[in-house]
């Protein structure tokens, strides 16, 4: 793969390894890209918020949508995470602009895989240290939902007495309940405690620095790359569903409501990202060469290690957890399954379609 990705870039004679600006072209139609992104962005992200969270808009969108934005949101995260992260990060590893070295070792995969086990570790740190503050006030704390109903990992979870009525199929009345009240973490003495808040914004926390780093360096891009109107309009898209896959996750994590803001901060920290990206890159764009050797390296190991995060937010987090340990899909109708299947498979087709371009 890095052959290819390197006889791709010698035969490209219009290479510049130096320090030399970006593209000056469509200066009125880059600035007017900040708030066309914006824009885009911020619906993806907050729609999903907002519409969980206001009870006007939540009586009038069926569950069905918020479960489709979900799967589907899940399926963009995992495509984003090869097609559009460690895939250009090991072109830019291997760019012919770099030193010899740089080519004998995967580099890219190798970044990848120490992002994964730093962010499992660190994850099963923070876990056992609030299951451990949860063990001295009386709680029992399933960190990962195994077992759980509902939108487990990092979402809303059902308590003890209602898993076991799920597994014996008397308790769906009972779930939808249950599931309603998205907004409330309430304790169960003696009982299993969901997901705790701390928990559930580290969960969260990860997915969004990845996406963030990833972000950035796409408003870099857009500010000052040649094939501006092709990138622009795909752009548009990609930052609307990666927006979409982020704002359904934030829409259905379950926090006391002293926390209801975090949600929300999240959305707006995912919509501002690639235009303060394209505002910078518009600022430097006269000296800032997304072909030169610094900026090949930063971008490179920025992207390789994003890779990693989202990798495994996507894999274990999302996937594991919404069907492998998410007692509604190993006890429900083959066609919920297979709906769930369809629209997660749908958003990682987009996305890797989109990488055709972007």
């Amino acid at each position: 793969m890095r052959r290819a990705h390197l006889l791709a870039r010698d035969d490209d004679d219009d290479v510049n390894c130096g320090t030399g600006g970006g593209d000056t072209r469509y200066t009125g139609l880059r600035i007017g890209s900040v708030f066309i992104i914006l824009a885009a962005s911020m619906f993806g992200a907050l729609f999903p918020v907002l519409a969980k969270r206001t009870k006007w808009l939540s009586a009038r969108i069926p569950n069905r949508v918020f479960d489709t934005a979900k799967y589907f949101g899940s399926g963009v995260i995992i495509a984003t995470s090869l097609i559009h992260l460690l895939d250009p990060a090991i072109d830019e590893l291997s760019s012919p602009c770099l030193a010899p070295g740089w080519s004998e070792y995967p580099y890219a995969l190798g970044i990848c895989l120490l992002s994964i086990f730093l962010i499992f570790i660190t994850e099963l740190v923070a876990f056992r240290w609030g299951t451990a503050m949860l063990a001295r006030i009386g709680y029992t704390h399933d960190a990962h939902g195994h077992g759980l109903a509902s939108h487990a990992a990092h979402g809303p979870e059902t308590d003890q007495a209602t898993q076991a009525a799920i597994a014996k199929g008397q308790a769906d009345e009972k779930s939808t309940d249950i599931e309603s009240q998205h907004s409330v973490e309430r304790p169960h003495q003696g009982g299993a405690l969901g997901d705790s808040p701390a928990a559930q914004i580290i969960g969260i926390a990860v997915l969004e620095f990845g996406v963030l780093l990833h972000s950035v360096l796409i408003g870099l891009t857009l500010a000052v790359n040649e094939d501006f109107i092709v990138l622009f309009i795909v752009i548009i898209f990609h930052q609307m569903f990666e927006g979409l896959g982020v704002g359904s996750r934030l829409a259905f994590i379950r926090l006391p409501p002293k926390y209801n803001y975090v949600p929300i901060v999240g959305a707006l920290l995912f919509g501002i990202t690639t235009p303060v990206g394209i505002a910078v890159g518009l600022g430097v764009r006269e000296t800032y060469n997304p072909d030169s050797t610094t900026a090949s390296i930063v971008s490179g190991i920025l992207d390789a290690f994003s890779s990693g995060i989202l990798l495994y937010t996507g894999l274990v987090e999302l996937m594991a957890h919404e069907f492998l340990f998410n007692s509604d899909m190993l006890h429900g109708s083959n066609s919920k399954l297979a709906y769930a299947l369809c629209c997660m498979i749908l958003g990682a087709g987009i996305m890797a379609l989109l990488g055709r371009w972007a």
